[in-house]
């Protein structure tokens, strides 16, 4: 419907360039052309020139103007679908979704078919999740452009997250059936492979197997096809192909777990015995390969996990693993297989400062082990004692390794945690501090020592720490925010929180809850691109990533800490002036 106040041709020219300078962010000459339409008298009041003069004056930070301009040009043009589609473009930029909605709603009212109201109606609809919504506009969509891939995509992925996979999978048929045979290339490959999702997750495991089965020459990712058709087949109860797949996969990489486990459920492996003779067949396949050394640990017993674990452990010693305990500490779930790694490590460091071999039963024909091999067997042990709690006997470990070789950083690391396990933060913040000086380029190090001075309730110097890794000329504590450093936040929260400074606290609590909002409007940017680059099911993935983002523990540890200083605020409320003015100058920046 055209404008209840529509311009003569002269002034209608001006309000075109005013459009094409918003366009191509020419925001001055825009608002030139928008003084010369409403310096006439006559137009001085003309609703869709104000309108496009406030939307001009947003993009230039002038915000106030902007509401003023655009609010004023709606009074004078309420049946104007630019008018609303301009004031739901300047809630949008607030994120005010759901008013901005119900302007493009009140534009579409005077101008129903307006493809760039209907598009930018349908991205604030996939934001808010409004489904059902967003499942009408894109029909409107698909209606008007039926020729474009985007309206049929779109069209489609509305019924995928309604769960109404039958009306989904014929759109995005048909769709495919459009596509010249041809044009084979790796968007039409991703959209067999969403196309196979929605199939699966239909629950038709067996026409998605016949799916892929039928056109996997024409999708591009080869990895995707042989795992898609060994979980179907393994789904099916298909267990001869399905290990076929899986054999496929682990002669690509042979450090896959999940392959593991799924082999083992292809060939039906029950008894502890079966699994190890596979694992020993593909120890004897790839012998450079740790997976199929490590997996076979987990379910061994007895005399059989003690020979794989004796060979396991003087592997990585030799070597020099520094992760090694961290690669085994899920064993220690097991009270035996504790007890086993324990003799067997004991044993090594006495055997090595004896003889420089792991046992003293070694055939002296063979070599010597390293003089590193001690350092990190005294290394293991000092883990292995701190993860049981005994502080003392992982003290003296860590200690020998130190006096061993008293330039290796790991070793301060691991003295420091040792303490903080032990509950004492100061000592375990000096050890960290002198890892840190030990290497000053090392921004993990630099990290760690931070986070260890936080829990020694030590702020300022944690943030002149961080300072070495952050952008000059401005503040480190500054920079970390920008960068959404939230292991910073969190622990800076806590540290306040026992200080007693509840303000400050809380405004990390809330900078932290800022970040999750960002992390959520950041995706409204791959509403667009994803469906324009066809990368579907990457996309589906991150919109159900967003929906579930704030049971990240980082959300968790700020949120509790939030309420604990609420509940402490409400059952002894702040008394002292001072100390009420220190709260509400912390809390400033929250609102």
């Amino acid at each position: 419907m055209p404008s209840s106040n529509p311009l003569p041709p002269k002034e209608n020219a001006l309000f075109k360039r005013i459009l094409k300078c918003y366009e191509q962010k020419q925001y001055k000459n825009g608002l030139k052309f928008a003084k010369q339409i409403l310096s006439n008298p006559k137009y001085a009041e003309h609703g869709e020139t104000l309108a496009m003069k406030g939307l001009t004056l947003n993009c230039m930070g002038r915000k106030d103007e902007a509401y003023e301009h655009v609010r004023r040009g709606l009074r004078n043009d309420l049946k104007s679908h630019v008018c609303w589609h301009v004031y739901g473009l300047l809630q949008r930029s607030d994120k005010k979704y759901d008013e901005a909605i119900k302007c493009y709603r009140n534009a579409l009212k005077w101008e129903k078919d307006n493809i760039q109201i209907l598009r930018d109606l349908s991205l604030l609809q996939i934001q808010m999740r409004d489904l059902e919504g967003y499942r009408d506009t894109r029909y409107q969509l698909f209606m008007l452009r039926p020729t474009q891939r985007a309206s049929w995509i779109g069209f489609g992925m509305a019924y995928h997250l309604l769960q109404d996979y039958d009306t989904a999978l014929r759109i995005l048929e048909e769709f495919r059936k459009t596509q010249l045979k041809s044009s084979f290339d790796y968007e039409h490959s991703e959209l067999l492979l969403y196309q196979n999702m929605v199939i699966q997750e239909s629950g038709a495991l067996k026409e998605a197997l016949d799916h892929l089965t039928r056109y996997s020459d024409q999708i591009c990712d080869k990895l995707s096809i042989k795992e898609t058709l060994g979980k179907l087949n393994l789904e099916l109860k298909r267990y001869t192909e399905a290990e076929v797949y899986y054999k496929d996969l682990l002669m690509r990489n042979p450090e896959n777990t999940i392959y593991y486990a799924k082999l083992q459920e292809a060939q039906q492996l029950i008894t502890a015995n079966e699994k190890l003779k596979m694992f020993s067949e593909f120890q004897e396949l790839f012998p450079r390969a740790l997976a199929p050394r490590r997996l076979p640990l987990t379910f061994a017993t007895g005399e059989e996990f003690r020979i794989l674990v004796d060979k396991y452990l003087r592997q990585g010693l030799h070597k020099g693993v520094p992760p090694l305990f961290v690669d085994l500490r899920s064993l220690y779930k097991d009270p035996e297989k504790v007890d086993i790694i324990q003799k067997l490590v004991l044993q090594y460091v006495d055997a090595l400062q004896k003889v420089c071999r792991f046992s003293e039963e070694d055939s002296e024909s063979l070599p010597k082990e390293p003089a590193s091999a001690l350092l990190w067997a005294f290394y293991y042990l000092a883990q292995h004692y701190d993860f049981l709690g005994d502080t003392e006997r992982a003290v003296s470990y860590i200690d020998a390794a130190i006096d061993h070789t008293p330039t290796l950083i790991e070793l301060f690391v691991t003295k420091g945690r040792i303490y903080k396990h032990g509950g004492d933060a100061m000592e375990a913040y000096k050890w960290l501090d002198e890892a840190q000086g030990l290497d000053t380029a090392d921004r993990y190090i630099n990290s760690k020592c931070a986070k260890y001075m936080l829990r020694a309730n030590l702020i300022k110097e944690a943030e002149e720490t961080c300072s070495k890794f952050t952008r000059e000329g401005v503040s480190a504590m500054e920079n970390l925010n920008e960068m959404q450093c939230m292991w910073f936040q969190t622990e800076c929260a806590l540290a306040y929180q026992r200080l007693e400074k509840w303000g400050e606290s809380l405004k990390k609590c809330h900078e932290v809850d800022r970040h999750f909002s960002e992390i959520i409007e950041d995706q409204f940017d791959f509403h667009t691109y994803c469906m324009r680059k066809m990368t579907l099911r990457s996309y589906v993935g991150l919109l159900r990533l967003e929906d579930v983002l704030r049971a990240h523990p980082f959300y968790f540890k700020a949120a509790r800490c939030a309420i604990e200083v609420y509940l402490r605020l409400h059952d002894k409320p702040l008394k002292d002036e001072t100390a009420e003015q220190e709260f509400n100058t912390g809390i400033e920046t929250i609102s």
